[in-house]
């Protein structure tokens, strides 16, 4: 048997078993897609990351992200948590001021933020937001996600949002309504798959949160996972969207938090900061994070 170094760490949280738990897997470098895949599904995270070296000499590592089911191009809150976990315990932020890694849709830099010698949060920059229209109809998608067509807020558009994955983001009116959504898992599943999207994404301006300004649940049955607590790359999509349709105005930088993981028992907080270079908005994601867990998978030796 082979021992494997393993992380559970908590990310978008300062406080353990809150925000939303990764599995890391600081060394990876001989580890096949097989067992990652099999290791992620054994952690049973909503996704897992694997570090292993880039083959850019512009990052310092690379890493991938598998749920228990498949892997994904990209995981916001396992980048926080891999991000934190090398900061802090691999002591980079010691040594430098950022840790960029390389994904499958580019690199990803994340930047330390130090406040009076300690890690307060890492900071990453997504790759350049998109959005595009869906032709499904709103009472089939408020069918699928568990609401009343009156919970929708027509005020906003529904969109599939990008900053890395596809997802489908629904405006709804109230965080009640985003409360008591009881999805179709199987339904909303299919949907999702059948439109190459990887969550789907509810959220309200009704937070109730002090220092929110949104209040979001996400819903992820295509990649394996029926709720993912806090999300980093939905929310980044989610300030794209923002951003792109008007919502929010262009001529301005803005600086926010996004609410999540409430109404599972693990609440968090997403920070956002938008700014812009030649009128493109620039999406950075970010929060604190706690490692909960440090221990050794034993797993055969791989032929």
């Amino acid at each position: 048997m082979k021992g494997i170094n393993i992380y559970h760490v908590d990310a978008f949280t300062d406080k353990p078993f809150g925000g939303n738990s990764a599995g890391v897997v600081p060394n990876a470098e001989f580890i096949s897609c097989v067992h990652m895949q099999s290791i992620a599904k054994e952690l049973n995270l909503s996704e897992t990351a694997f570090l292993m070296p880039p083959q850019s000499t512009a990052a310092d590592f690379r890493i991938r992200y598998f749920t228990p089911s498949s892997e994904i191009d990209f995981c916001g809150h396992a980048t926080v948590a891999t991000a934190w976990l090398m900061g802090t315990i691999g002591e980079w932020a010691t040594k430098k001021n950022m840790i960029t890694f390389e994904t499958n849709i580019g690199h990803v830099p994340v930047k330390f933020e130090i406040k009076e010698n300690s890690l307060r949060s890492v900071i990453m920059t997504q790759i350049e937001p998109k959005v595009k229209k869906i032709d499904t109809a709103l009472v089939e998608l408020a069918n699928y996600v568990g609401l009343k067509k009156d919970d929708i807020e027509t005020d906003y558009p529904i969109r599939l949002g990008f900053t890395g994955n596809w997802h489908l983001l629904i405006p709804v009116k109230t965080r009640k309504a985003i409360d008591e959504a009881i999805p179709q898992i199987d339904k909303l599943k299919k949907h999702n798959k059948s439109h190459n999207i990887c969550t789907t994404h509810l959220f309200t301006f009704d937070s109730q949160e002090e220092d929110c300004l949104l209040y979001t649940r996400d819903f992820a049955p295509a990649v394996g996972i029926p709720e993912d607590p806090v999300t980093g790359a939905a929310n980044g999509a989610l300030a794209g969207y923002l951003i792109l349709e008007g919502i929010l105005s262009a001529a301005e930088a803005h600086t926010f938090n996004i609410a999540q993981g409430h109404k599972v028992g693990r609440p968090g907080k997403v920070e956002i900061i938008i700014s812009f270079i030649d009128h493109k908005p620039i999406i950075k994601v970010g929060g604190s994070a706690v490692p909960t867990i440090a221990g050794t998978l034993l797993v055969e030796e791989e032929k």
